[in-house]
């Protein structure tokens, strides 16, 4: 069975501010993203006693506690990687251009993102869908609510209230706004090609 582990953030917590502050990055990754792991670990080791034992009573949650808990810790994975102190700027090359492809320029697509990221209950996705062979906005709530059959997350910004509310308040906009001025487009690009090369 996996056991999986808290990964290191990519850089120091106090690296994002004045755009998001030590405080916040230490509580988000420490706290809410180990949290995540522990819970996946704990479900897996659940169902693990449960084969062995027979007894599947406790299975139906402990199952819906690996699709909660795996997902927020990928998306949280994806969503440091997503940004660095090097951000802010906008894509390049192959990912710059299926954006543009697909939502008739970059101003459009960012557009859009922000309203998933102002009506999620969790987090705001850009994705591949391999069904489709192309990119779309997805609204997620929790971290596993809305997600897309077949998708692979390229780009991922956390909305709860725990990434934002302790610097920006209730004014989430200001938040999505900052998330911006950090995003770093190597990886969502690096993951935007990979999706390609494997479903097209």
């Amino acid at each position: 069975m996996a056991n999986y582990e808290l990964p290191s953030l990519p850089y120091d917590y106090d690296a994002l501010e004045p755009h998001i502050s030590e405080q916040v990055l230490t509580w988000h990754h420490d706290t809410h993203h180990q949290g995540y792991v522990n819970g996946w670990n704990s479900a897996e080791e659940t169902l693990e006693a449960n084969r062995e034992s027979g007894d599947f009573s406790s299975s139906g949650s402990a199952l819906r506690n690996v699709t909660h808990n795996g997902s927020g810790h990928m998306l949280h994975d994806l969503f440091w990687k997503n940004m660095s102190p090097e951000g802010g700027s906008e894509p390049t090359g192959t990912l710059a251009d299926r954006i543009e492809e697909g939502f008739g320029s970059y101003e459009a697509w960012k557009g859009e993102f922000e309203a998933a990221a102002s009506n999620a209950s969790g987090w705001a996705l850009l994705v591949y869908d391999s069904f489709s062979e192309e990119l779309h906005n997805v609204v997620v709530d929790k971290h596993d609510q809305g997600a897309l059959w077949g998708s692979h997350p390229i780009l991922a910004l956390d909305v709860w209230e725990h990434s934002y509310y302790y610097d920006y308040g209730p004014a989430r906009g200001d938040f999505i706004d900052a998330f911006f001025e950090v995003v770093d487009w190597e990886e969502p690009t690096e993951r935007y090609e990979q999706a390609v090369e494997l479903f097209e």
